[in-house]
């Protein structure tokens, strides 16, 4: 799901994964290669954003979110950009890097359940 992202968004997405932050590369490990059973895609615009990581089968964003996104301005822009996506029809689920780093299992169960409820609707 490419639609309407500019042209933009994939050089900068090409950089993202590059430089991908601890987090980021921990949960990636996690979830390449069809590990879960989905494909996901790292760094993946979508419209005028760019996801964490996106599972097209599952129309799943999972976001990562480091401590910027405590300040109000950023909580405001999450929230208007997760209902701009909800209006596409993708789910998002959110995780800080506390969570990546603290309890990755405890993260890729969740994960699991999401892709195993998404396969049942």
């Amino acid at each position: 799901m490419h639609k309407g992202a500019p042209s933009e968004n994939f050089r900068l997405a090409e950089i993202l994964r590059q430089k991908m932050t601890v987090p980021e590369s921990l949960l990636w490990e996690r979830i390449k290669d069809n590990q879960l059973g989905k494909k996901f895609r790292r760094q993946h615009p979508i419209h005028f954003f760019i996801a964490d990581f996106y599972c097209h089968h599952s129309k799943l964003i999972i976001e990562i979110d480091g401590d910027y996104h405590n300040n109000e301005e950023q909580k405001q822009q999450d929230s208007e950009r997760s209902e701009i996506l909800k209006f596409q029809d993708l789910e998002i689920i959110r995780f800080t890097n506390l969570e990546i780093l603290n309890d990755l299992e405890a993260v890729i169960d969740i994960i699991k359940r999401k892709l195993i409820s998404s396969a049942n609707e």
